[in-house]
């Protein structure tokens, strides 16, 4: 198996419906996104899959040790090596993957953010940074572009984060800032047990309004000579966006006792809307 379909087989099992837009893409930049997408699962994987701290942390430093190989010219993991021409090819700076790597481990370290502050710095780690260097492989040609790209990576985690509040709850982690449930009258309790409460689902519509507010500053801040570049954003965009408004249209509490997700097929025909209205 080359490095190449090392990383097409690990973002194919993610299933993400990121991917959907990586099918607009020229080869070479669709083979980059994929090579970045394998890496961030990578990351993310070690995380979510083991159970010993000690080992976890040690697998993540790693991958600190690893991306100072792949910058060396000496990559041994097979994402590595595919990494390796698309870092050239798009500059790619190290200090993005090493970023990414940090918002992975503080997953190994907190599973609780005190205030929003805290948890902006976590999305920008995770989400921001991933926009920013997807930004770079789609090309751009105003630097604000940069700008839409940070507040949408922080609008994707946001949707992600309402999203799977009953999930992370269940896992004994909780994304919503804790000060805000404290505003919302709302128990760390309430949400490990899935309660269903007027507090929680109105905690959960603030949450919702303020990724809302992301999409449409990061809208406001593509520059027009950019968008077309930018087309596999604004595909996640209209998908994630939707995912967004239909959390909200099921009742928000609901995300505590189940998750909601678009069909494929539907992705889909959001992207191709997207690609249509700004092609």
């Amino acid at each position: 198996m080359t490095p190449q379909q090392y990383c097409k087989e690990k973002t194919k099992k993610s299933g993400s419906s990121f991917t959907v837009s990586f099918l607009f893409l020229p080869k070479p930049k669709r083979e980059a996104m994929i090579a970045l997408y394998a890496f961030c699962r990578e990351v993310d994987d070690v995380v979510d899959e083991c159970t010993d701290y000690n080992v976890a942390q040690t697998k993540i430093n790693w991958w600190k040790s690893e991306i100072e190989n792949l910058y060396a010219g000496r990559p041994q993991h097979p994402v590595s090596f595919a990494l390796q021409p698309v870092i050239q090819q798009f500059h790619l700076v190290k200090e993005h993957f090493l970023e990414i790597i940090d918002g992975m481990e503080m997953d190994l370290k907190f599973n609780r953010y005190e205030d929003f502050k805290q948890l902006q710095l976590y999305c920008y780690r995770v989400a921001s940074v991933v926009g920013l260097l997807s930004a770079q492989i789609f090309g751009f040609q105003n630097r604000s572009t940069l700008k839409f790209a940070h507040d949408l990576g922080m609008a994707f985690q946001l949707t992600n984060i309402s999203r799977d509040v009953g999930e992370d709850a269940r896992r004994g982690r909780i994304y919503l800032p804790l000060d805000e449930l404290v505003k919302a009258k709302v128990s760390e309790d309430d949400l490990l047990s899935g309660r269903q409460t007027v507090e929680v689902k109105a905690l959960i519509e603030y949450q919702i309004e303020r990724a809302e507010r992301f999409y449409d500053q990061a809208l406001q801040q593509l520059p027009a000579e950019d968008a077309k570049q930018q087309l596999p954003g604004l595909m996640m965009a209209a998908i994630y966006r939707t995912l967004l408004r239909e959390i909200k249209a099921d009742g928000a509490d609901n995300v505590l006792c189940h998750k909601i997700a678009i069909p494929p097929f539907r992705k889909l025909l959001l992207a191709l809307k997207a690609y249509i209205k700004y092609a």
